[in-house]
């Protein structure tokens, strides 16, 4: 292999969000323990993002700073290199995090006291987005039978068909039960917003990291129709590990709409994004591809070890398939604790995951565990959790 994808550099006390998270939880954790639970990786960034950014920033003078014609040609020839998705350069709109681009765009689009719908468990800053701005939350969670999920479309066909519902949050790959949608299941949800008016957002951060032999296929590139109705959300930052660039992109082909959010966008008080996180998006798009390669590579042998593992020594513990993003949900209902027993089981291991309760009541007795972090360092986080589980007598 061309890239470290062995080492895990410390991020103790460099502000990492979820390194903080971990020791003010256990201020006593042993070093070498890593918190696998916010999705960002425990690896090291493609070295060509840090020496191009470096660089630039020597070179470039720190004031108000736009996106330019490169920014917008990366993203389209990613978009039709990894997804055979071919769009125009002006329905890109920059954006300063695809979360932040959530929050505003539930307002954007639904109007106070309607509802947006959600495909639930899902990520929880989709119940945020919504409960914040004074629409209605409605879920349709999703089925899950035989150890896999699918959409219950019965529900969101009756959902959809409610007129004041009228937004469609859709997460696609599905964080967090690791769901690929195949296209018949795109072309159902396309079809029932389609006919009942429903505006659909459509959240595709996960989309490069694909863990099956089918492709990802954007929801908006299924139809002409689909396309005026969806606004697609990404980002480099799951992709390549670059969360703290704050910078993402809405892909909007319909020109009414994408003028609505551009000038909402404003009223917002935003109007650009970091300029190094614009000069980042298209190093990793340009030069990087390699790097996602082996990580991909890397991907497929954590999701087997999990597998391998829990059905050799802790089959009580259910990985559920899957198919894409780099969260490995877990069903640990076989374990048949409470939930509180559950988090104490959890800090027992030092296993700083998330519990699957905060991505809605659907979640309950699952934790979703974060795979992209060194091999080594995963096994070893679920020798520790055997222990645990020994122990507890389980």
């Amino acid at each position: 292999m061309r890239y470290d994808f062995t080492t895990a550099p410390s991020r103790k006390n460099k502000g990492s969000i979820k390194w903080d998270a971990m020791y003010q939880q256990q201020p006593s954790v042993p070093e070498g323990i890593l918190p696998l639970s916010v999705a960002d990786m425990e690896l090291k960034n493609p070295p060509q993002i840090a020496d191009g950014v470096g660089a630039y920033l020597k070179e470039s003078v720190l004031g108000y700073t736009r996106p330019t014609e490169s920014f917008y040609d990366a993203v389209v020839r990613w978009q039709k290199r990894r997804n055979g998705w071919e769009i125009q350069p002006d329905w890109i709109v920059d954006y300063p995090g695809v979360a932040q681009a959530f929050f505003h765009l539930v307002k954007f689009l639904a109007q106070p006291g309607e509802g947006v719908i959600l495909l639930t468990p899902v990520y929880y800053p989709f119940y945020d987005a919504v409960r914040s701005s004074g629409r209605q939350l409605v879920t349709s969670e999703l089925l899950y039978r035989e150890g896999a999920y699918t959409i219950d479309f019965a529900d969101l066909e009756a959902k959809a068909r409610d007129p004041k519902n009228t937004v469609l949050m859709f997460c696609s790959p599905h964080n967090p039960v690791g769901r690929l949608w195949n296209r018949e299941e795109l072309l159902r949800v396309g079809e029932i917003c389609l006919e009942n008016g429903v505006r659909i957002i459509s959240d595709e951060i996960h989309s490069d990291l694909i863990l099956t032999d089918r492709p990802h296929i954007p929801l908006a590139s299924l139809s002409e129709a689909l396309a005026q109705n969806t606004v697609t959300c990404g980002a480099p930052s799951k992709t390549f590990n670059l969360a703290g660039m704050v910078t993402s992109f809405l892909i909007i082909p319909n020109p009414e709409l994408r003028a609505l959010i551009v000038e909402r966008r404003g009223q917002e008080g935003i109007s650009f994004c970091n300029m190094a996180g614009y000069r980042a998006l298209e190093i990793a798009y340009n030069e990087c591809e390699d790097w996602l390669e082996e990580l991909l590579a890397l991907l497929w042998g954590n999701r087997q070890l999990v597998v391998d593992f829990l059905e050799a020594k802790i089959p009580q513990i259910r990985p559920v398939p899957l198919e894409a993003t780099y969260l490995q949900w877990l069903d640990c209902s076989g374990l048949g604790l409470s939930q509180d027993e559950l988090e104490q089981l959890m800090q027992a291991a030092y296993w700083f995951t998330d519990p699957g309760a905060k991505f809605g009541s659907g979640g309950r007795m699952f934790q979703r565990l974060n795979i992209a972090c060194p091999a080594s360092a995963l096994q070893d986080a679920l020798d520790r959790l055997c222990s645990a589980v020994q122990r507890m007598g389980r």
